[in-house]
């Protein structure tokens, strides 16, 4: 992580900004005293680059859409148990 006083990031803002953006965070500090971090903002444009990271973590039971067993049922539908 790269630290930049406040001259370095009002002059370069536009390249700092570019390399935050690839996922880069800097920091920005004043007479050595860091104040700011730039870092990536996430918005849902993103989303479709987290799409499919838990891809085989989690297996659809075959029994997925049978129905349920009579007393979860009769619980549901304020039947007696």
């Amino acid at each position: 992580m790269e630290t930049v006083n406040i001259h370095q990031a009002k002059t370069n803002l536009s390249k700092l900004l570019s390399r935050v953006e690839l996922g880069e965070e800097i920091i920005i500090s004043n007479r050595g005293v860091p104040i700011a971090k730039l870092v990536p903002f996430r918005t849902s444009s993103n989303r479709l680059n987290s799409l499919g990271q838990d891809k085989g973590r989690f297996v659809v039971p075959d029994d997925f859409n049978a129905p349920l067993p009579e007393e979860i049922l009769a619980a549901f539908e304020g039947g007696e148990e």
